[in-house]
């Protein structure tokens, strides 16, 4: 489908063109916003982009360069100002930076909140659920209430409502980043898990190198505001990806070289 469509490939960019295959494009965008007074905002400026079926794609960038504004266009939350926005599948879960639960339903009820949204049937979403909650790692607390959970343990909650759906495009913004350290490792581990077992495309916001590094196949740096794709870097490293890959020199060397070119993008 496509989310808006205002001007595309205007002359000059950049395509990083992945082929056919792709499940998001983005061609020429750019992103505005009113500035209340002070004078408008530039948030993005020629965003050209593609992200191939079944592919982990992560973005880093300095603070306040769209990262998260291009996730929303990606998600159809708001239109760009400029450029095509076209994701293939109308199938998409999105996690925010926080769990977002609602603390008066308990953890089963949570996970069956957006299928219920979306018209699925009572069975079948409770089904849904119950193979989520188990995919995570929580069928054991389905009857507790968000209070009594973990941080870590509801971004879980978060991660298996959004399976629920069964999504074929991921959208991740920084969910991860107000875990602790172990609890972040942790759940950087069962995502990996969760993308290989449910084949899902994935688009991860992350302010974090080593994160991007150990979770994508490929990492956008991206250039402060007006955000534009500096770099896209491949990671060639191989999946299924265990904690010990984070010790090993192939890694330290591209977590190294995304460090650099985000310095330079800054």
């Amino acid at each position: 489908m496509v989310l808006q469509d205002t001007a595309r490939n205007p002359a000059g960019s950049t395509v990083h063109d992945l082929g056919t295959n792709s499940e998001i494009a983005f061609a020429g965008i750019g992103k505005r916003y009113s500035g209340n007074g002070s004078g408008e905002v530039i948030a993005l400026a020629d965003i050209n982009l593609q992200v191939r079926n079944g592919e982990f794609v992560a973005v880093v960038g300095p603070s306040g360069c769209g990262k998260s504004t291009l996730l929303r266009l990606a998600a159809g939350l708001e239109p760009p100002t400029s450029g095509s926005v076209v994701v293939q599948t109308d199938s998409v879960g999105f996690i925010f930076q926080d769990a977002t639960l609602l603390p008066w339903r308990n953890v089963l009820r949570n996970v069956e909140l957006c299928a219920q949204l979306r018209g699925i049937d009572r069975t079948a979403r409770r089904e849904r659920a119950t193979r989520a909650l188990n995919a995570v790692g929580l069928a054991d607390f389905a009857a507790k209430l968000p209070g009594q959970l973990s941080g870590g343990m509801r971004m879980r909650v978060s991660l298996a409502r959004a399976l629920a759906l069964e999504p074929r495009l991921m959208l991740l913004d920084e969910p991860f980043g107000a875990l602790d350290e172990i609890t972040r490792l942790s759940m950087q581990e069962e995502l990996l898990r969760l993308y290989r077992d449910n084949a899902f495309t994935a688009l991860f916001i992350t302010h974090s190198v080593s994160e991007a590094v150990f979770l994508a196949g490929r990492v956008v740096v991206m250039s402060a505001r007006p955000g534009r794709v500096h770099e896209v870097i491949d990671i060639d490293l191989p999946y299924p990806r265990g904690r010990e890959l984070r010790f090993e020199p192939a890694f330290t060397e591209l977590v190294s070289r995304v460090s650099h070119s985000l310095k330079e993008a800054s």
